[in-house]
């Protein structure tokens, strides 16, 4: 059976299992794509932070660190 640590397993056994299961949930939530409010495509991801493009229409949007919130 593999383990269930995801991108929080580069802590090991460090920090405890809430503040590794939040960076989880964090992680996943920058490497997700995100539907365009301009093309209606779920292309946008996350180029810094803050700074979210769209890869088909290249459309830049300021928006949150880790998440992206449209309006």
């Amino acid at each position: 059976m593999g383990k269930k640590t995801g991108s929080a397993g580069r802590f090991g056994s460090k920090y405890g299992k809430k503040i590794r299961d939040k960076i989880k949930e964090i992680d996943a939530k920058k490497k997700k794509k995100y539907k365009c409010p301009s093309c209606s495509r779920i292309a946008v991801v996350r180029e810094a932070s803050g700074i979210w493009v769209c890869k088909k229409c290249g459309a830049k949007y300021a928006s949150g660190a880790y998440e992206f919130k449209s309006k």
